[in-house]
């Protein structure tokens, strides 16, 4: 139900799931097993899927061991790989032009971290016409408790409820559990 016209399609856009940004994230080896199983069956279903890859100047520098994406996690040929210095993957980023290349109006989103750039981008693709799905398994966060933030666990869980309850004129929200995707046809 997209506001973007002539947009049909739907992509499975992976943030961040690089080796700095997901060490000692809460629940990471289910988190990333997740993952891979959603691009795989994504891949078998002939949807697109779309990596994001953050990087800062000195925290994550570009080429560093850290930037690179987890060893289970490989990027398909062809696959788009978006760079981007901001939370949110749209800005200052070619990802829209990807996005529009593909025809895709709807975003399954996966990845890291929960309550940074999960949903910065969750709200750039919805402020910006597209249905954006929250895939509620398969994204995490690092403890930041010691500077007064809640548990990993409830900033998963909050962040899902939240996403679960947003909506706007012409476009749908939500989160959906990754057993709930992609789904082969019924007789296959």
């Amino acid at each position: 139900m997209t506001t973007l016209a002539n947009r049909p399609q739907t992509a499975l856009l992976v943030i961040d799931v690089q080796n700095q940004v997901v060490a000692g994230a809460h629940d990471r080896d289910r988190v990333v097993a997740t993952i891979a199983t959603l691009v795989d069956r994504a891949r078998n279903q002939s949807v697109p899927v779309v990596w994001v890859q953050h990087s800062h100047p000195e925290r994550l520098p570009q080429g560093s061991d850290g930037w690179q994406y987890v060893p289970e996690l490989a990027i398909g040929p062809g696959e788009p790989v978006v760079h981007k210095v901001y939370g949110d993957s749209f800005e200052a980023t070619d990802l829209e032009q990807v996005l529009a290349e593909l025809g895709v109006g709807r975003l399954l989103v996966a990845g890291a971290q929960s309550d940074m750039c999960i949903r910065s981008t969750l709200h750039g693709a919805f402020t910006r016409g597209y249905d954006a799905t929250l895939v509620s398994d398969a994204h995490t966060a690092k403890d930041l408790s010691v500077h007064g933030a809640p548990t990993p666990d409830r900033v998963i869980a909050h962040t899902n409820i939240y996403w679960a309850e947003q909506s706007a004129p012409g476009r749908e929200a939500g989160t959906l559990h990754s057993t709930e995707l992609f789904a082969p046809a019924e007789g296959s």
